[in-house]
């Protein structure tokens, strides 16, 4: 699977867990070029408290485009260490 926004290809990975009909990515096989820690925050009664970040693609931000779970609770253990995509992030094969 390849996450990609505008023009770039922020993840690529064939490793990806399928949550909500979100692909999670290793945060390992993302671009950290294009990756900013956000302040923004939420909470998710069965995954946790989620954080934010900000895709910057040639100057260009997508503001809170990115999320992950650093600690979610038992329930959703296998997106740890996993990000996903929205805000017009592309997301398949």
């Amino acid at each position: 699977m390849k996450a990609t926004w505008n023009g770039a290809v922020i993840a690529e990975s064939d490793d990806t867990v399928i949550v909500e009909g979100n692909h999670y990515f290793p945060f390992t096989s993302v671009n950290q070029v294009y990756l900013r820690p956000s302040d923004r925050k939420s909470e998710c009664p069965w995954k946790g408290q989620a954080s934010y970040y900000t895709l910057e693609v040639d100057g260009e931000p997508n503001v809170d485009a990115a999320w992950s779970y650093a600690q979610p609770k038992s329930a959703a253990k296998e997106i740890a260490g996993r990000v996903a995509f929205w805000k017009g992030v592309k997301v398949g094969p």
